[in-house]
This record gives structure tokens, sequence and C-alpha cells, in this order.
């Protein structure tokens, strides 16, 4: 039953927003989505709003949605939690953080947070040589540090050890000792001192969906004894000075805050008993792993996190000290190399639903003449019948009603119609007894029924592509926040899921966040004929651009890049259009002129001529239309 009067409180709550935006997103009296790029109320502007504008200047969904300014501030709000703690505790030491590229390497967003990071000598982090380029080519602050991680070949660490040479803070972080080898060989010809980081592989585990990337088994950093090892080789060079690093890293998205202390107890130690042995470390980068609570509960599920960014610095910088004073060392240089943390919440993807898939005759009811075949007379008493009190034995017994009907059908003692019928009355006992299950007096539900609401699901098409927008949702079951955008006065009547447009049937979106356990269906509203209704996806700011594939050659969305004034006026900085047919065709090896022009043929009627020539026009008109369905 409708709730009389459905608010937009109704509607926080039901989405759980005030607890997965961290303040960047809420719903205005409107019963719209609003930004608010500051995490502060008064500074906001309205989603719906934005996407119409758009619309009106033909930039249609699917459409990602940036807010720089929200980068911004997760800059700001890293490095102050850092300055904060590191006043609070008297820590002699500093903070540094730089940005992971791999993270997003958008140039509007690295751009953004080089920008905002400025002032806090805020860094980059490479792994690739085109990441290594990009962090090159960036005008950081000349104390920012760019480090250099993953597998590096002799042409990275040549390029990385000439722009230190040039004057750039370019550290290069050893994963094997190999590295270590070439490194020196490099820097010997070239006639410069590297800065050179060593990554430790730990014991101590992370949590959650990348627990495993850390540990005795994981792909990068060395052993205790490779350490050694590599002290020993450039202390017999005369070179330990250019050790300045120890690095380690225990996977993407921690869930669990104690998992961080337990690393940073191994690290801080073995930093610790490094510097007496004389090597002149001067910083300690705790690597990457600040999650981010995609789904509001502050647990320690895997879409979760149960510490702050706050508690986060307060426990880097208290264990360090702790026991860099129980060893009697020097406190280090903080690192930190967060990336999904900052990078996430900037980014929405709009989209559009355009269809309903009914698979359960949701719009049908059958009432029968008495001249039906038996089976279907069957069927038909079992959903009249079905009742609080017989409700697990007549659903039995409609499931083996319809199995035989399913029999007769197919040994032709039925007719088409019959079979529709039978379905129609099938479904009718489902949605009757998933009624049932509902009620609140139902003191015991048999575990069979447990998971019935399912089946019954709407299912909705919305025009986009789950492997190109949200690829973390289909490769690793990454929740992430989904809502309509509008209409959020109105109580929702449907319980869904959402299909893509892909000819995939893993292309769906079945499981949604919730404050308590995993939601099988989204709340949502019928749509309006004639009308669009929008969804937004949150909070998919890391990963997902370049993550994402062109199955069924879908590509790129429109996007728009947008900024809010302090009058709450929003503007329009860029627009990004969407990957074309052309495009996307061209990055495949295909000469779109090729395809067009089609298979020659040497005689054809004027008919069939006619028709090529009309066909030669549509496929001209299609190759500069991006790659998604355009809905009026």
């Amino acid at each position: 039953m409708a709730l009389k009067n459905f608010s937009t409180q109704d509607a926080t709550t039901l989405y759980g927003v005030k607890e997965w935006s961290q303040n960047y997103f809420g719903i205005s009296s409107k019963g719209h989505v609003k930004v608010y790029p500051t995490a502060d109320e008064n500074l906001g502007a309205d989603i719906f709003e934005i996407v119409q504008t758009l619309q009106r200047k033909g930039i249609r969904p699917p459409l990602i949605l940036r807010f720089p300014q929200i980068l911004a501030d997760r800059v700001m709000t890293l490095n102050e939690a850092f300055r904060k703690v590191i006043k609070e505790y008297d820590y002699d030491g500093s903070y540094q953080g730089v940005y992971p590229v791999k993270t997003n390497q958008m140039k509007e967003v690295v751009d953004e947070i080089v920008r905002a990071g400025h002032r806090y000598r805020y860094g980059l982090e490479a792994g690739s040589r085109p990441e290594l380029m990009i962090a090159l080519s960036m005008d950081l602050h000349p104390e920012a540090l760019v480090l250099c991680n993953g597998y590096k070949d002799e042409t990275f660490i040549r390029t990385a050890l000439l722009a230190r040479k040039a004057g750039r803070n370019v550290l290069i972080t050893v994963e094997k000792m190999t590295e270590l080898t070439l490194i020196l060989k490099v820097a010997k010809e070239l006639k410069v001192e590297p800065l050179i980081g060593l990554r430790a592989k730990l014991s101590a585990l992370g949590s959650g969906k990348w627990e495993h990337s850390a540990g005795d088994l994981a792909k990068f950093g060395l052993t205790t004894r490779e350490i050694l090892d590599a002290i020993d080789v450039m202390t017999k060079k005369g070179m330990l000075e250019s050790i300045i690093e120890l690095h380690f890293h225990i996977g993407s998205q921690i869930t669990d805050i104690r998992k961080v202390k337990l690393a940073l107890k191994e690290a801080t130690r073995l930093y610790a008993k490094l510097r007496n042995m004389g090597v002149p470390l001067q910083y300690l980068n705790v690597g990457g792993g600040l999650g981010v609570d995609y789904d509001g509960s502050r647990t320690t599920f895997s879409s979760s996190m149960n510490y702050t960014v706050q508690e986060y610095a307060a426990d880097v910088v208290y264990t360090t000290k702790d026991i860099c004073k129980q060893e009697m060392v020097p406190v280090p240089n903080l690192l930190s190399e967060s990336g999904r943390a900052v990078a996430a919440f900037h980014e929405v993807l709009i989209v559009d639903i355009i269809g309903f898939i009914d698979t359960t005759y949701a719009k049908y009811h059958v009432e029968l003449t008495g001249k039906e075949p038996q089976v279907l007379k069957e069927l038909a008493y079992t959903r009249d019948q079905i009742s609080v009190k017989n409700f697990a034995e007549m659903f039995h017994d409609a499931v083996a009603q319809k199995e035989e009907l399913l029999t007769l059908f197919n040994l032709g003692y039925l007719e088409l119609e019959d079979r529709a019928k039978g379905e129609t009355i099938f479904w009718e006992v489902c949605r009757k007894l998933s009624r049932i299950l509902n009620y609140k007096s139902l003191k015991y539900i048999p575990e069979e029924f447990h998971d019935f609401h399912k089946s019954l699901a709407d299912k909705l098409i919305a025009n986009f592509s789950i492997f190109q927008n949200l690829p973390d949702h289909w490769g690793i079951d990454q929740l992430f926040p989904v809502m309509p955008i509008h209409r959020l006065k109105e109580q929702p009547t449907l319980k869904a899921t959402l299909h893509d447009i892909s000819c995939d049937s893993d292309g769906k979106v079945e499981k949604f966040i919730d404050l308590k356990d995993v939601r099988d269906e989204l709340p949502l509203h019928e749509p309006k004929p004639g009308e669009s209704y929008l969804l937004g996806f949150f909070l998919i700011g890391a990963y997902q651009d370049t993550l994402g594939m062109r199955h069924n050659l879908f590509g790129a969305p429109n996007e728009a890049h947008i900024s809010v004034d302090e009058d709450g006026d929003f503007k329009i900085q860029q627009i990004v259009f969407a990957d074309t047919v052309d495009d996307v065709l061209r990055s495949f090896h295909y000469a779109p002129d090729t395809l067009v022009d089609g298979p020659s043929r040497k005689r054809k009627s004027s008919q069939q001529s006619d028709a090529t020539e009309a066909l030669k026009a549509i496929l001209t008109e299609q190759r500069k239309l991006h790659t998604y369905l355009e809905m009026n």
C-alpha cells in the first residue's frame, strides 16, 4: 500500500543518500537530486536541471557528468586530515600525497587534481610509460614527487632518470632485484644520482576484494632477504644515500582499519630497523587502499569501509610515531597513494529508461469461460484459493500444473492460446504468493521462499552498456549507488532490476546497495509514457573510465564538466562528445567508407539499386551518430 505522504526525507532514507554521499549529493524540495561540490549544503545545483539543459543542447543520455570541484575538495580533505593529526600528535615529519594516475587517467581529472594539490606539494604516481609521460607533463609543485611503481624496463628507467637529471623529483620504486641492476647501470651512464625506493613485500594482508594482492605470495615487492641484498649492493657501490623511501601496498579498497594498523606496524618496524642499520630513509610510503563507502554501511563489506579519512590519517600518524619512538629513530615523512578516495565521488552516470521487459505477464488477468482444458481450470483454482494458510502446498500444485501444461502443449494437446492463458495464471499465482510472503503477521517463511521475490522483479531497460560504463560491477560485483534523479516526492511502485542494451545476458544490474544487506531489486517509479525517466549511478569516478570495454562496439558516452558558483548557478565548463559509430569502427581497423560501399554486385535491378543507394545514405548518416540508441 502506498504511503499517503511520501516525502523527500523518505526518499533520502530509501536510497541511503546521507550515508554514501559524504554530503556531496542530496535531494531538493522539488524531489530532484542535487550536487554539493564542496560538501556545503549552501552551494548546490540541481542535477535534473543540468541534464535537461544538456538535452536542449542535443547532449542526451547516456551521459557522464563530472564535477571538478569535488575532485578539489577530495584533495583538500585528504591533505587537511593529515595536517590536522600531524599537528595534534606533534609529529616531527610531514605528509605528501601522490595521486595514482591509473585510478583515472582522463586529462581533465589529472589536471584538476594537480591544480588543487599544488599548495600541498601533491604529486603523481605512474605505473607505465604513458602514465610517466602524463606525470612529467604536469605543472607540479617543485617539491612534489613523481613516483615510478610497477614493473619497469630500461626505457622506462632511462626516462625517469633523465627527468631526475633535468631537476624533477622522480623516485623509482624497486619492485624486483633486476630493476635495481638496471637503475644503477643507466644512472652510471647518465651520470645522475637516482632517488630509489624499496617496495617491501609485507606478510600483513589487506581486506576486501584485493586482500591477496599483499602477503608473502604478492605479485610486487621485495622479500626481507632481497631488501638486505639491495642494501648490500648499494653499500658496496657507495650509493646508500640514494635509498630514500620504503614503500608497501596491501591492496585497493581496504575495508577494515585494523588491517591498515597491522600493516603499518610491520612496515614501520621494518623502516626503523633499516634506519638503525644506517639506511638514510626519508619517506615511508603507506601505499594506496584508502577506501570508499559505496553502500554507506560503515562495515567491512567489500563495497564499504569501517573508518573515515580522518581515522585513517590518525592511525597512520599515531602508529608510525609510536613504533619509531620505541625503536628510537627519527620519524619518516609520510607518503600515501590514495586514488579511489580522491576520484570516485566526482563522476555520475546518467541513463534513461527506454523499455520494460514483461516476463511475468504483469498486465494480464485471465477469466475462464469454463470451456478450457482441465489443467487451466486447476491452475485457476490454485490462483483463487492460495492463502496465508496454504501457500506452500498451493504453490507446489501450481508448479506441477505448469509442468503438465507444457507437457500437454509439447504433445500437441493444447493450443497456443491455452498455453498463454496457463502461463498468465501461473504468474498470477506467483504475484499473489509474493504479497502473502510480505504479510507482517507471517511468522515463518520456508527457506525455499526466501528469495522468491527475485523472480517477480520488474525488468527495466536502460540505454547504456554495463561493460563500457560500469565494468567493475560486471567484473567483480562492485556495488555503486543508483537512484532516480527526479520524481523523488513520489513513492516508487516498482521493485526492479536494470538491463542494458548490449546483446549479452550479463548486461544487467541485479545487486544494489543497502545499509544492512545487498538488495536484489531497486525501488523505482513506473515510467510515464512520453516522459524521460532518468537514473544516476554515483561514485563511479575511480577506474570505470579506462576499464570500460567496447562490447557490442558501444563507445564512450557524452560527457559534460560542470561547476557550481556561489549563487548555486551551474556552468557547463566543457562538453566531450560521445564516440561516434565512425570512431568506434576505426578503432577496430575498419574503414567506414568501405563499409558504406558494401560488397559490389555486377547486376542489380532498378529496385535493388534504389534500395542500395538508400542504404548507403542511411549508413553514411549513422557514421555521425553516437553508438547508443537514439530515443525521441
